[in-house]
């Protein structure tokens, strides 16, 4: 369970942090061949967030792709949306260029990192709500951008790899349509809740002020004294503070739909790549770290308490909500799920027992289709090594045999060349 650290001493440790390592990625980024950088940029809005602010995509492309965007020709791109690991608290969107460049050369996808907004200053479920934002500009913009709306995926290393199962759970809104105690709500439209409840620290009276205009200024307005893990969810139906109400999200075929209403804007989610994800919150770091076979190369317990004290706000946050503990989720929530999911494992990590555990889930009690792999004789993060001198040994060969899952997703022919 997260302690209770002032926030401002858990911003000055993720500043601190955040420059460490920032000195590693730019070490590890050094080895040949150096990877690849972002094509351009994009701002996006955040819409699903009661917090509003801005957060930027990052884009890496195939080579013919800014020839082609200008002779506005017809050939659209898949694309590759990935969420960069760094406990929600450190990373950026730039982290995992090393998988961007190489999506982009064997799978002749378009490869967006998204830099969500990170804890301590924006805790849960705020990195959730962006990369589901992510997803809904790329799905209206996907003709501006190239993009093949048909041919969409997700990817996410550690705690990004907990988003590339979380964000599509966030999409489904099956949380929006109950109510406070949990009760479904019958009238076929999320969001029609009639009365509105005051955050605590509004004063009597003053309802009619409050939608739909109110915005939360701390993320601690939405999230203290929270009675169940869907009080935070009805507040923002019934101040009118995301746009997740709208957004519709239904399985179709092996793959997923997302739409949003009023728009003709639709995405196909067609499967997910998910690197040593955190699963399960419901377990503590004591018991995951019982379950790691190499007790000197987990992860320093200063750097848990970090993510945790940070992300994982307020302390009596419930940790089976589904946003945060995919590995907990409800069955029916889980189904929902695209069928095609790619997951690699370190077997030196403490995430390896829980995410074996959601393997046998997806696999076993779900049908999906889980190509699994454990990577011997590595620690979690193995493929983001500070050495200046040579690449990761074994990442560009675990990529590779994502891309080849990623291109059958795509149904993409052997013959055609990755660019």
């Amino acid at each position: 369970m997260p302690g209770n650290r002032p926030r401002w001493m858990l911003h000055i440790q993720a500043q601190f942090w955040r420059v460490l390592m920032g000195i590693g990625m730019m070490l590890h980024k050094l080895a040949r061949p150096l990877p690849p950088s972002p094509s351009f940029h994009r701002h996006v809005d955040a819409t699903v967030s009661p917090l509003k602010g801005k957060f930027k995509l990052h884009f890496y492309v195939p080579k013919d792709y800014h020839k082609q965007k200008k002779l506005k020709g017809h050939k659209r791109y898949p694309c590759v949306i990935n969420f960069h690991g760094g406990g929600f608290t450190l990373g950026t969107a730039q982290d995992d260029a090393r998988w961007a460049g190489v999506v982009v050369e064997q799978v002749g996808a378009v490869v967006v990192s998204v830099d969500y907004r990170l804890a301590p200053e924006f805790p849960f479920p705020t990195a959730v709500e962006d990369g589901a934002d992510a997803i809904l500009y790329l799905s209206r913009n996907a003709d501006e951008l190239r993009l093949d709306p048909e041919r969409f995926a997700v990817s996410g290393f550690s705690s990004g790899g907990n988003m590339s199962f979380t964000v599509p759970l966030c999409l489904q809104g099956e949380l929006l349509d109950r109510t406070p105690s949990g009760t479904k709500i019958q009238d076929g439209r999320a969001g029609s809740i009639p009365q509105v409840v005051l955050p605590p620290s509004l004063p009597t009276g003053s309802a009619n002020h409050l939608a739909p205009n109110y915005t939360p200024n701390s993320s601690r307005v939405p999230l203290v004294r929270q009675k169940s893990r869907i009080d935070r969810i009805a507040m923002l139906r019934q101040t009118g503070t995301s746009t997740l109400s709208l957004v519709s999200s239904y399985k179709d075929g092996p793959a997923v739909s997302v739409a949003t209403e009023g728009s003709k804007a639709e995405a196909k989610i067609r499967g997910i790549v998910s690197f040593y994800p955190s699963t399960d919150y419901t377990q503590t770091r004591e018991q995951r770290r019982a379950t790691c076979t190499r007790a000197d190369q987990q992860l320093p317990a200063v750097f848990t308490e970090l993510f945790d004290d940070s992300y994982l706000q307020p302390p009596s946050l419930d940790l089976t909500h589904p946003w945060l503990s995919p590995g907990v989720a409800p069955h029916h929530m889980l189904v929902a799920l695209p069928d095609d999911i790619v997951l690699f494992c370190c077997e030196w990590d403490m995430l390896l027992a829980e995410g074996e555990a959601f393997r046998d889930r997806l696999a076993t009690d779900l049908g999906k289709r889980v190509h699994y792999h454990c990577v011997p004789g590595v620690p979690h993060g193995w493929d983001k090594a500070p050495n200046p001198l040579r690449e990761s040994p074994g990442a560009r060969e675990q990529y590779t045999v994502a891309c080849k899952e990623l291109r059958r997703m795509f149904e993409l022919d052997d013959d055609e060349d990755g660019e």
